[in-house]
């Protein structure tokens, strides 16, 4: 079993992602709150209640740690960048700094945005290669950690994965949007789990790499065709499918 510190294990994804890593990982869940966090998890779970925008916080922290999910930040797309700043920027600072001294971390994987791309026109499929185009300040962050990962992976060997993660939607029940657009970004919990297990396991030749996170969809925001053969991500769901799946059922 992998020891696999998560770091804004509260939030949404980090709640739907513990479930589903708990029972073949012994997991470290980190966020500022971890009251009314699920109790009944399998597995070997420890809980850590610190705020990561305090450099104490991390000293021992990643100690023993094989890999870090890291998910911690301001979700707000439209922040302004003085309320990103603590979350987006200075945690992602001590985590490449504490990881490059880290004895066990064999990779970090953190979240990208489809944001960091989002300023192409609607209706275009973006691929990791295009020039990045963020559509406001929280795409600007998630440039920023994707820089920091790309210099601590080639000046001090600290090894990682970002993912541009697009919509990502808990329930195939949610899948409600009109919007085409809309559709395009959704990722599924269930593709998302998936997407992250091939990120743990994938070998991949170079130190550090971003992969874009959408589902099947019918039409994709973000290209995934590479990915299969890359890091063996497979996903199962279409937002467009579920999407006529739900109004049918209404």
């Amino acid at each position: 079993m992998a020891r696999i510190l998560i770091t804004g294990a509260a939030g949404n994804i980090g709640k739907a992602l513990t479930k589903h890593l708990s029972t073949n990982h012994n997991l470290i869940l980190v966020d500022r709150s971890l009251n009314g966090f699920p109790e009944r998890l399998k597995g070997d779970i420890h809980k850590v209640e610190t705020d990561l925008t305090e450099k104490t916080a991390w000293t021992g922290l990643l100690n023993e740690i094989d890999y870090v999910i890291h998910l911690a930040a301001n979700p707000n797309a439209f922040a302004d960048f003085d309320d990103l700043w603590e979350s987006n920027f200075i945690i992602p600072k001590y985590l490449f700094e504490h990881a490059a001294n880290a004895l066990n971390i064999k990779r970090i994987i953190f979240a990208s945005s489809v944001h960091a791309v989002d300023g192409y026109p609607a209706g275009e499929e973006i691929k990791v290669t295009d020039v990045p185009r963020p559509d406001g300040y929280y795409g600007i962050s998630k440039l920023y950690i994707e820089s920091l990962a790309n210099y601590f992976a080639y000046q001090r060997g600290v090894k990682s994965i970002g993912i541009r993660i697009g919509n990502y939607t808990l329930s195939e029940d949610e899948v409600s949007e009109k919007d085409l657009i809309g559709l395009a970004d959704i990722i599924t919990e269930r593709d998302f789990n998936h997407l992250i297990d091939c990120c743990l396991t994938a070998d991949i030749g170079e130190p550090t790499m971003i992969v874009n996170g959408v589902s099947n969809n019918t039409f994709k925001r973000l290209e995934i065709s590479t990915l299969k053969g890359l890091i063996g991500y497979n996903p199962q769901d279409n937002a467009f499918e579920l999407m006529k799946k739900n109004e049918n059922a209404d």
